[in-house]
């Protein structure tokens, strides 16, 4: 028997599982509980033990949004900072960024430490890490004592260059009884003093709320008798083991949305297409990001809520509208969607339960695009309440309320168009030579409009549309970031040093890598014309010379050209970060393709109305019953048990031989 291996997605409305055994996958939704999330990972445990008994389960990851719903909710553990004599009020100042730069009333986030918790420590390295003046242990010992918080962070300046009196001040707080420690040093040893400090305060507030959540869902599921490992996506794309996700947790910020990139990145992989935009649109909001040469875009300065986030994260722009997203209008009568949402309780009106805003699950459903009914059984009237709410919606835009479904729909695909050309055309990427991969629950139902409006030629709908961030926890790979800063002139660099900076990091990741598991190593660069505030991450070769490094700066001067249209070969560069990952490359479990044969008419259900540029009549197929190899033109919307595909009238749809539903985007 093959090695039977289960994905656990955690969302705020579903929590998400799939079991791979055999060849085959099964697919299993149960509702979360966001009070105790544990609990429905639990319950869906259970729910797959038919087909794959918990004793039986070899491997496990999961996605978690425990980290992510803390920052978003400020929901965290009291939190101390110690940090250089001088420098307290760094979080406070952060940077002069304002979302808007004319409003004289703007305010920035509160910090993550109140001012009357934040520390100071005398002691001072110089940029090089060379001691100017030593640490005072005495006056640590004395901080320690007055310190009154679950878990401290330690930032202290040029603390990447010498780590030696971080190391002096954590040990002296654990000596006093301090249990949760988190050290920059440790954690981000880079240079830019806020972005550092909130990350390692960050780290530090959510280190007690995530390792008492993981200590509790690992309880769980020993009692139900599950002895695999516990593995956690991380937000760089890979997957960590769950001691270094207790110790590491704000690189668990984007867990969820990493693991749907990877599971689209593998799909659209296995069809050949290495470069794909994608688009995960749930109940509440929209997830786009961009993987280039079959590996997401990793980035240091994604936000999540307030707060600039500088640990590798899968490039992932996110935006309120998400199929409960509700709409309304603006005090100037303009029509708006999101980013408020029904979720899921009340949920759309259409659901039948009890909601009663306009959404844009509503939208589809007057339009005919879904049929509540064949998903949730019987609705009641609610089906009428929802073309009752849009015709009021329609009298005050003085429209039908077809029209104002129409409305409302090309309003949310204008927000996820300017998402995609944010992770795209912004970073340099012309759109038209990518491939969109849509999923999540309402991804299809917009994917080809959106495709069109951004001017993405293919569409692919993987087969687990519905659970692919469940999926992509199965297909990632132990993935370990090192890095380090090292503000030097790139024309003084020693290949030697560098080299050796390289060899120490690769050691370390692959320590940490399971036996059995083949190891890679990545090198890179971060680099910046001298003077400039923005740097850019270059790949750097295995074997290092003078050669190579010229090689390195030609490289640098190309992805400048490309990311920002212009680029000053005769500038001399500054090397800013030296960097490492390393992977424990996992082999995908191998899915037996679907054998489904036929005429593609056997899979029509019915002829609907559906409203695309005008009301058209259009077949509705069953997705599962399409046979392999069909192909079919618009208009048309096909129907799967977890998520909905609409076809316009000028694409085309075709059946790839793993399921994929393939459109080309017309006009």
């Amino acid at each position: 028997m093959d090695e039977v291996r289960l994905g656990v997605d955690v969302g705020g409305t579903f929590t998400d599982l799939v079991v791979v055994s055999d060849g085959e996958a099964h697919v299993e939704k149960v509702a979360s509980t966001p009070e105790a999330p544990e609990r429905a990972v639990g319950a869906g445990v259970e729910a797959v033990g038919e087909t794959a008994p918990p004793e039986s389960i070899d491997f496990l990851g999961h996605g978690t949004t425990v980290a992510t719903n803390a920052v978003l909710e400020r929901d965290w553990a009291e939190t101390a900072l110690v940090t250089t004599a001088g420098f307290r009020d760094v979080l406070e100042i952060g940077r002069q960024d304002r979302p808007d730069i004319y409003d004289l009333h703007g305010s920035k986030p509160a910090p993550v430490v109140p001012r009357d918790r934040r520390y100071e420590v005398p002691g001072r390295l110089d940029e090089r890490g060379e001691e100017l003046e030593p640490v005072d242990r005495e006056a640590v010992r004395a901080v320690a004592d007055e310190i009154d918080a679950d878990s401290v962070a330690v930032s202290l300046l040029f603390s990447f260059e010498n780590a030696d009196h971080e190391r002096l001040v954590g040990d002296v707080l654990r000596e006093s009884g301090v249990d949760s420690v988190s050290r920059s040093s440790a954690l981000l040893p880079e240079i830019r003093e806020y972005e550092r400090t909130l990350a390692t305060a960050l780290n530090a507030a959510l280190r007690p709320v995530v390792d008492d959540y993981l200590g509790r869902l690992d309880g769980d599921l020993s009692e139900v008798g599950v002895t695999a490992s516990l593995r956690v996506m991380a937000s760089n794309g890979g997957i960590v083991d769950a001691r270094t996700a207790r110790r590491r947790p704000v690189e668990t910020l984007l867990s969820g949305p990493a693991a749907g990139v990877r599971g689209a990145a593998h799909v659209a992989g296995r069809l050949g297409r290495e470069d794909v935009l994608t688009m995960d649109m749930g109940g509440t909001s929209c997830d786009v990001s961009l993987v280039e040469d079959g590996d997401p875009r990793v980035a240091t300065d994604v936000t999540v809520g307030d707060y600039p986030v500088a640990v590798p994260m899968v490039d992932v722009h996110t935006v309120g509208s998400g199929g409960g997203s509700v709409a309304w209008l603006d005090d100037g009568g303009a029509l708006r969607v999101g980013p408020r949402s029904a979720g899921a309780d009340p949920g759309p009106i259409c659901y039948g339960r009890g909601g009663s805003e306009p959404t844009i699950t509503d939208a589809h459903c007057v339009l005919g695009r879904i049929d509540p009914g064949s998903f949730l059984g019987d609705v009641g009237g609610a089906i009428d309440e929802t073309r009752a709410v849009f015709e009021s919606l329609g009298e005050e835009l003085g429209a039908g309320p077809r029209e104002a479904a129409r409305g409302v729909l090309e309003v949310a695909d204008a927000n996820m168009a300017r998402a995609l050309r944010v992770v795209s055309v912004e970073r340099g990427y012309d759109p038209r030579e990518f491939a969109l991969v849509a999923f999540g629950g309402a991804g299809p139902l917009h994917a080809a409009s959106v495709a069109a409006d951004v001017g993405v030629p293919e569409v692919l709908v993987p087969r687990a549309a519905g659970v692919l961030s469940a999926l992509g926890l199965l297909v990632s790979d132990l993935t370990y970031d090192r890095s380090t800063s090292r503000v030097r002139p790139w024309r003084e660099v020693d290949p030697g040093e560098l080299e050796e900076t390289f060899g120490e990091f690769e050691a370390d990741g692959a320590g940490r890598v399971p036996g059995g598991l083949p190891v890679e190593h990545e090198r890179y660069v971060d680099l910046r014309y001298a003077g400039q505030s923005f740097d850019l991450r270059i790949p750097v070769p295995a074997e290092l010379d003078a050669a190579e490094l010229d090689a390195v700066a030609e490289r640098f001067h190309e992805r400048h050209e490309a990311r920002y249209g212009h680029a000053a070969p005769g500038e001399p560069l500054e090397l800013v970060t030296v960097r490492v990952r390393t992977r424990g490359v996992v082999d995908p479990p191998e899915l037996d393709p679907p054998t489904v044969s036929g005429d593609p008419d056997d899979a029509i259900r019915e002829t609907r109305t559906v409203g695309f540029d005008r009301d058209r009549e259009a077949p509705v197929y069953a997705r599962e019953a399409l046979p392999t190899g069909a192909a079919l033109d618009g208009p048309a919307v096909v129907e799967g048990s977890e998520s909905t595909v609409v076809v316009r009238p000028d694409d085309a749809l075709s059946v790839e031989s793993d399921g994929t539903l393939r459109l080309e985007v017309g006009g």
